[in-house]
């Protein structure tokens, strides 16, 4: 299990757990997290569940890969630390994670 913090623009946060192999999109959509919906149930298919990852996790969390890096075009206010949710499986090296939910998706 690890801990992701899913904050809110106007800065409210929740920690959840999330079994390791879980997507960070399955922990928002699992524990009720406004703003991320994944309509697409992680397929990598709609910027449903796009997120900002923390400065401090970028390095960490990786790039975006071309697939989603395609899709991410279609998202609102898309950044360098954009990535879609679903496509960031939960290992133990990512314990403590931190993104934030862009104000529309």
């Amino acid at each position: 299990m690890a801990i992701v913090t899913y904050t809110q623009q106007d800065g409210t946060s929740k920690d959840v757990t999330v079994k390791i192999g879980q997507s960070v999109k399955d922990g928002a959509v699992n524990n009720l997290i406004p703003g991320i919906f994944g309509e697409c149930g992680g397929a990598c298919a709609c910027a449903t569940c796009h997120v900002y990852i923390n400065d401090q996790w970028v390095e960490k969390v990786g790039p975006a890969g071309d697939a989603e890096k395609d899709i991410l075009e279609f998202a609102e206010d898309v950044r360098e630390n954009s990535r879609l949710s679903c496509q960031i499986n939960i290992s133990e090296d990512l314990d403590g994670l931190i993104v934030y939910v862009p104000d529309e998706q």
